[in-house]
């Protein structure tokens, strides 16, 4: 367990206060969201059949949580993320180059340590773009991350004419910058010391490239091979000044083609996944090329609001020691 207390932390608000802005601000979000890229909002499920592909098996080596369907004679789980069902939606519902779906997105990720900013649970709006192929170029993608970094901009600033009592600013500017460049700046100092370095230095950050291994011979971080274009990715990080570090709000990226798909799989040593249906669609280029992410609602909440422990935006489950921790520091966790 790794806990951080901040020095003489206390809550802006009230519990009861917090719950009502954290309402305030999801709503504001989507609001802004709609506003700035005109997606259509769809239902997304809570569990996919297991043994198809479809769930995101994260760095691959995660459990899920499985369960029997007694009617149905089949297995399920819940899922991890939507990142490959989204993309089966755009073409199910025959979106066109240019249109996009969101939805809400909750998971368990029950191998997850829990700490400051992760949680078991995951709760984020998950959206996905179609694309046509001349756009799968990374100016394409800054376009898309300074647009989205402005929608979060946006709902900052509604937040804080609601709630004065904020007073956390956020830098409309990102900057963007490849994971080898980190490690080249900062070599001795590991993947997540990299992105707060990156962060406090520059406020907003769009970190590109992750997955493939570095020339140090690992990767910055896992990405499944099978949906991200590790070239064309990246996670969207602010510096929180509440807990002294990066926070990553968003990870998101251009989606695989046939060519990259097989490429990247054959670096995992996972092209057993080729004889799913997902895979296969990618393939024969029957499923759209897209562009998509997702947005922590939680850790937006917890950014917004200045709150030091996700807990307090969100009901999940900590370990005990944990909690009790966190209630004698003023950390009153939901």
């Amino acid at each position: 367990m790794y806990l951080f207390i901040p020095d003489d932390y206390k809550p802006n608000m009230t519990v009861r206060e917090t719950e009502k802005a954290i309402k305030f601000v999801k709503d504001a979000f989507q609001r802004n969201f709609i506003k700035n890229f005109g997606f259509e909002r769809v239902s997304a499920p809570i569990m996919v059949r297991s043994h198809t592909g479809v769930n995101d098996d994260l760095n691959g080596h995660e459990r899920a949580v499985r369960f029997d369907v007694k009617e149905q004679g089949a297995e399920a789980e819940i899922v991890h993320s939507l990142a490959k069902w989204k993309r089966m939606a755009l073409k199910k519902y025959r979106f066109q180059c240019g249109e996009g779906l969101y939805t809400d997105m909750n998971a368990i990720r029950r191998d997850d340590s829990c700490d400051n900013v992760h949680s078991i649970y995951v709760d984020q709006w998950d959206w996905e773009m179609v694309i046509c192929r001349e756009q799968r170029t990374e100016d394409f993608l800054k376009r898309v991350v300074t647009r989205l970094v402005g929608t979060i901009c946006d709902t900052l600033e509604e937040t804080k004419r609601a709630y004065p009592v904020i007073k956390r600013s956020l830098k409309r500017e990102v900057t963007f910058i490849t994971t080898e460049e980190l490690l080249n700046r900062y070599p001795n100092l590991t993947s997540h010391q990299r992105e707060t370095a990156a962060a406090k230095e520059y406020g907003t950050v769009f970190l590109m490239k992750i997955g493939a291994p570095l020339s140090n011979g690992k990767p910055h971080d896992g990405r499944a091979p099978d949906y991200d274009d590790w070239s064309l990715n990246g996670d969207i990080l602010f510096y929180d000044d509440v807990i002294g570090e990066s926070l990553e709000i968003s990870s998101m990226g251009i989606r695989v083609d046939g060519e990259t798909l097989v490429k990247q799989l054959e670096m995992a040593g996972a092209t057993d996944r080729l004889v799913h249906t997902y895979h296969k669609q990618v393939l024969s280029g029957e499923l759209p090329l897209t562009i998509g992410g997702g947005i922590g609602q939680s850790r937006l909440c917890m950014l917004i609001l200045e709150k030091a422990h996700i807990g307090e935006v969100q009901a999940s489950l900590w370990p005990e020691d944990m909690a009790e921790e966190c209630e004698k520091h003023n950390i009153h966790l939901l």
